[in-house]
């Protein structure tokens, strides 16, 4: 076994590689040693110099520095397992995705390289007495060196110094250096322009967006103490549920005002298309309305247009309309003679890539829509209503309906019909297990046969009567 001891930074390792690489030296023999200061055990220009140079893909030397960063004693044997491996045969090693090292190499890169981000993102400079800019950070990794010609590029004006618990950068306008770390108590703790930070930041603070979850995941907490705004944060979000009821008061939304009189179903769907109550419409290809004969029996509500439905224009046109076609088919039910509509005519959706991903409606989306299943509902005089999903429910009854506990039963409505609760056919396609699929299919056809039943049964008491 060597013991390979070097001055923990890149450079020194890099000079202990070569010469341990040259000799052939396999991983398994080595321990790496990075205390800071310690003679190295392969120092001589003879191995450490020229000559020693290794050819390795430029991949490789462009990401080994800032995985060098990784705060862990394992970089140092990762990358020379990785170093030892291209030069011994394995050229076109970092193109393997699936190989451990290749994988443990490319999670320390991404989380330096987050790292790197993170602080870009939260150094806060406080101004001292003599004009200078001095601020305290705590990275997760030792990444002050890499990342300080970013901050010299964006504040090379400016003389100031970046403090972090184990080393320090210092720019005076013309010179970069760097000195041992120090304390938080080191750093300024404010300066006149923190509370127009903090003003500024309240401004723009969106409460109906605001989501601890994700906030903390791109603002973790243990850098809070070193960002102004930080200070805010509890009361502000301890205040949004009020703030945002206040909003939804001062700027309820409808489309009401979009729905003419005394008009046919034809009509209707025209004007849907011009509806302007709520902002889906800026971001949808087209509304989606209802379709069916105005005297349906039975009318099938969903929650919202999908991704297919947003392109075709018609509802349950995508995978979801194919389970519900199905299931119809074998409960008895011709579709052609229910009506279909959603309680939403916009696709909600948020992008990921060139994928368009449904993202559930808020209450106050659903409130604006309702009054075009309303103006449906009221021409059609279904005998049932059949909603499927909460959203639905919600819409069409009113009131929030927990699907589990109220499905299947019949319930008044204020038109004059009937309403049933189910599941939305898109359920069953998110359910990963194929035996629990399944039985959730089944279950949704027999919700609908009940409903054919309903239907029959109101026939027979017509007779009767």
């Amino acid at each position: 076994m060597i013991e390979a001891r070097f001055n923990g930074t890149w450079q020194g390792w890099r000079d202990c590689a070569r010469a341990l690489t040259s000799r052939h030296t396999p991983p398994w023999d080595i321990l790496w040693n990075a205390s800071a200061g310690s003679p190295g055990l392969f120092d001589s220009d003879e191995l450490c110099g020229e000559g020693a140079r290794l050819n390795v893909p430029r991949d490789f030397l462009e990401c080994a520095p800032i995985v060098a960063c990784h705060r862990s004693p394992e970089p140092w044997r990762v990358l020379y397992r990785l170093l030892f491996r291209i030069t011994h045969g394995e050229r076109h090693l970092l193109e393997i995705e699936s190989d451990e090292d290749v994988l443990e190499f490319r999670r320390m890169e991404k989380s330096v390289r987050r790292d790197m981000h993170k602080m870009h993102a939260f150094v806060r400079f406080r101004r001292t007495a003599d004009d200078d800019y001095i601020a305290w950070y705590r990275p997760d990794h030792d990444i002050l060196h890499i990342n300080a010609d970013f901050f010299v590029r964006r504040f090379g004006s400016m003389r100031w110094a970046i403090l972090t618990p184990t080393a320090s950068a210092f720019w005076d306008a013309e010179t970069l250096r760097f000195g041992p770390g120090a304390p938080h108590s080191a750093a300024p703790r404010d300066d006149e322009l923190e509370d127009l930070w903090r003003t500024y930041y309240a401004s723009v603070f969106n409460p109906a967006r605001a989501n601890v979850r994700a906030m903390t995941k791109e603002l973790p907490v243990r850098h809070w103490p070193t960002l102004p705004e930080a200070a805010l944060i509890p009361k502000l979000l301890a205040e949004s549920s009020l703030r945002i009821t206040a909003i939804e008061r001062t700027h309820t939304r409808s489309a009401t005002h979009f729905i003419p009189a005394g008009a046919s179903l034809p009509v209707l769907r025209q004007a849907a298309a011009g509806c302007e109550g709520c902002d889906l419409r800026l971001y949808a290809t087209q509304t989606v309305f209802g379709e069916g004969p105005v005297n349906a029996r039975i009318v099938l509500v969903g929650e919202q247009p999908g991704d297919s439905e947003d392109l075709a224009g018609r509802p349950f046109a995508g995978p979801a309309g194919e389970v519900l076609d199905c299931a119809l088919r074998e409960a008895g039910i011709d579709r052609e003679e229910v009506y279909v509509t959603n309680a939403v005519k916009h696709f909600k959706f948020i992008e990921r890539g060139k994928r368009r991903i449904h993202e559930r409606p808020r209450g106050p989306e659903i409130s604006a829509c309702r009054p075009w299943l309303e103006a449906e509902l009221r021409l059609i005089r279904p005998d049932l209503i059949v909603c499927m999903g909460a959203t639905a429910a919600q819409s069409a009854l009113g009131r929030a309906v927990r699907i589990q506990s109220e499905r299947g039963v019949f319930l008044p409505h204020h038109i004059g019909a009937e309403a049933m609760v189910t599941i939305h056919p898109s359920a069953i396609l998110r359910i990963p297990d194929p035996v629990a699929a399944e039985a959730e299919r089944v279950r949704l056809v027999a919700d609908l046969r009940g409903a054919a039943a309903r239907i029959r049964g109101l026939d027979n008491t017509m007779k009767l009567a």
